[in-house]
């Protein structure tokens, strides 16, 4: 269920961007003076800001929505998170792991020395 709102959830998200670069700015309409005025005949007699911007608006509702359902799912107790703060209980853990720094101090931690040949 979860994939399945995340496919949907990105699918309205690249329509959202899709239909925002569709819509004209606020002065486009000076620009329909001098002969743009017959490519608002494709959308209907209002043009297409009217039908562009209810879209965009149930898609930007749908987004929301979305969004909500995949927060709730994140939120569900029961899941072991895959990514982020990990828990106290593993924290804890973790500490209780020997380290490097562990080691005890009677080890001879001296490299061997190369020696140099004469021939």
């Amino acid at each position: 269920m979860q994939v399945a709102i995340l496919m949907i959830h990105v699918v309205i998200a690249v329509a959202l961007v899709v239909l925002i670069l569709l819509q004209q700015g606020k002065g486009a309409e000076a620009g329909a003076a001098f002969g743009g005025g017959a490519s608002q005949t494709v959308f209907g007699s209002r043009g297409s800001g009217n039908f562009l911007s209810r879209t965009t608006a149930v898609l930007a509702a749908g987004f929301f929505a979305t969004s909500m359902a995949l927060a709730y799912f994140a939120t569900q107790a029961g899941q072991a998170p895959e990514a982020g703060i990990p828990d106290s209980r593993l924290i804890e853990q973790q500490q209780s792991v020997p380290t490097l720094d562990d080691r005890p101090a009677d080890v001879d931690n001296a490299a061997p020395v190369l020696e140099e040949s004469s021939e």
